[in-house]
């Protein structure tokens, strides 16, 4: 039997509600396997901490803190948004990466993030053959956005769903019971650059007990304001309210966001924030309805007190089938969630080769979506509903939850050269 190797973990862009659940299974199954695997490292503020040789000892915390995990969000060890591009205009970093594998003796190779990691952990498994280092790269799939492809769906994604879900009814509640005299309208903006998801979760506000209106903008759908605002007055006119769910992503005819800032992320993707106050204005200029409008921004993905059961459980069995398939001999693939029915809601874990992966992304189906464009249909109805079920509460201390904070120790640098981002 060979000479066990040590992993790295490394979390990447926008956190969630369960991205913690899936290092905690990361790292549990490892702890179970220390013939195979030493310890595992995670990188300070994702793949910056390797790149900079900057990263954390987990094998210093205890097995009740790294327990915890599993109902803490956001990223325990820190994230970022930072692309590596193609191994061309990025082959010092790449090698980098290598580099500090090489010193630290990491044969394992743990990227939890979306599209973007998905093609930098493809990349780097390319790299390591070319350079004689055998790294095995598995992705551990992240994304509220659901927009991955194979997979049925994103760990990330049922918790966001189930907040959007909620805040809307609630929100909803509170409008209908204020319109005679005040707020007719309540816009909500939530989350999905280029996929609807997020947004048809408001739809769920709505079913045969609350009855709702809810109208959804779609980033699939083009924006088509007249028909948008008649709508709204319909709606107005029957129920005396309206709720509108917006996708940040929501466009214009001519492709343009409704809420283009005209500044860009680290990413490169264009700068998103404001959709629903630009719909909220559009309702009364045109209307003279009043409103109120929300952003979900952070509180949607951050919000683990409302986490979904399913989505907890699937971020973990993620976590724990990535080690997993590293142990097997695996390199270069992304474990799945692969749905076998929808009633009773059954699934089991997959696995897909990243090349099917990497800057790929997974759109609402025109199937999933009403033939009017601002809903959703009873086939999406049913592919949401089991991904937003359970309750998996985290324990509260003094009225509020108790997350874990992890020392997050340094493991001492072994290169004598630095390494600038």
């Amino acid at each position: 039997m060979g000479e066990a190797k040590n992993a790295f973990y490394a979390q990447s862009g926008g956190v969630t509600a369960v991205i913690n659940a899936s290092a905690c299974g990361v790292i549990q199954t490892a702890r179970q396997h220390r013939d195979k695997i030493a310890n595992v490292y995670a990188g300070r503020n994702g793949i910056i901490g390797a790149l900079t040789e900057d990263l954390i000892d987990t094998g210093l915390e205890d097995d009740a803190s790294i327990a915890a995990l599993r109902y803490t969000p956001s990223g325990a060890f820190g994230s970022c948004r930072y692309k590596l591009k193609g191994l061309v205009e990025s082959k010092a970093q790449y090698e980098r990466l290598i580099e500090v594998f090489k010193a630290h003796n990491i044969g394992y190779f743990f990227y939890n993030g979306g599209g973007d990691s998905a093609d930098t952990c493809h990349k780097v498994s390319q790299l390591s053959d070319t350079l004689g280092y055998p790294v095995q790269a598995i992705h551990v799939p992240k994304t509220v956005d659901n927009d991955l492809p194979v997979t049925d769906n994103c760990p990330g994604f049922g918790s966001v769903a189930k907040y959007i879900a909620v805040s809307t009814r609630e929100a909803s509640y509170d409008v209908q019971s204020m319109a005679l005299t005040s707020t007719k309208v309540f816009v909500i903006e939530v989350m999905g650059r280029h996929a609807g998801w997020i947004a048809a979760a408001g739809a769920l506000a709505a079913d045969s007990e609350n009855d709702i209106p809810v109208v959804i903008l779609f980033p699939e759908v083009r924006f088509d304001q007249q028909r948008f605002l008649d709508l709204v007055k319909a709606n107005v006119e029957k129920y005396g309210y309206c709720s509108v769910v917006v996708s940040e992503g929501a466009k214009w005819p001519d492709g343009r966001f409704l809420s283009e800032q005209g500044t860009r992320d680290a990413f490169g993707h264009a700068q998103l924030g404001g959709a629903a106050p630009i719909v909220a204005n559009m309702v009364k200029q045109a209307l003279g309805y009043k409103y109120h409008w929300a952003v979900a921004d952070y509180l949607q993905r951050a919000a683990r007190h409302i986490a979904s059961k399913t989505d907890v459980e699937q971020a973990y069995a993620l976590g724990k089938a990535a080690v997993e398939l590293a142990l097997q001999g695996a390199n270069a693939v992304m474990p799945t969630i692969v749905r076998k029915s929808d009633t009773p809601y059954r699934w089991e874990v997959g696995s897909v080769e990243l090349s099917k992966v990497a800057n790929v992304e997974k759109f609402m189906p025109p199937e999933f979506i009403s033939k009017d464009g601002f809903g959703i249909t009873d086939v999406c109805r049913r592919y949401l509903l089991p991904l937003i079920q359970g309750e998996d509460y985290p324990p509260y201390l003094d009225g509020t939850p108790r997350y874990v904070r992890l020392k997050n120790t340094a493991v001492p640098k072994k290169l004598k050269t630095g390494f600038k981002i």
